[in-house]
């Protein structure tokens, strides 16, 4: 709870020694664990209270929640038909049909023959007459 080392402890203890003396000292020493035991049992029970607080309205969260699903799942499931089997069924349609899908891998380039074969054809580049 304090975080204090050896060192710290006997620093504090030789402190204490001094400013009470050592016929006070133990009786002190006693006062200060009884004081620092009651804390503990006061902050334990500050600690159970909250978590008691919090856990009822979260349970009752997680049931709800827990109900909704249920009660989606319910509508859902009779409406929608399994996914595994349509997809399946869907893999199988497509593998009986047969590929029409057109060759586009050819590089097809038209035929274009200038009206006069001694000049050569117009560049991109230039403007047509």
């Amino acid at each position: 709870m304090f975080n204090l080392s050896g060192s710290e402890i006997v620093v504090i203890l030789l402190l204490a020694l001094i400013v009470l003396g050592p016929e006070k000292l133990p009786e002190a020493i006693r006062r200060f664990g009884r004081v620092y035991g009651e804390l503990r049992r006061m902050s334990r029970g500050f600690q159970s209270e909250f978590k008691n607080a919090f856990d009822e309205p979260a349970r009752e969260l997680r049931e709800t929640a827990e109900m909704t699903r249920q009660a989606v799942r319910q509508v859902i499931d009779p409406a929608v038909p399994d996914f595994r089997t349509q997809s399946a069924k869907a893999a199988s349609d497509q593998s009986s049909t047969p590929d029409v899908t057109p060759d586009v891998t050819s590089d097809v380039t038209p035929d274009v023959t200038p009206e006069n074969p001694s000049t050569p054809a117009p560049s991109s580049d230039e403007p047509t007459p």
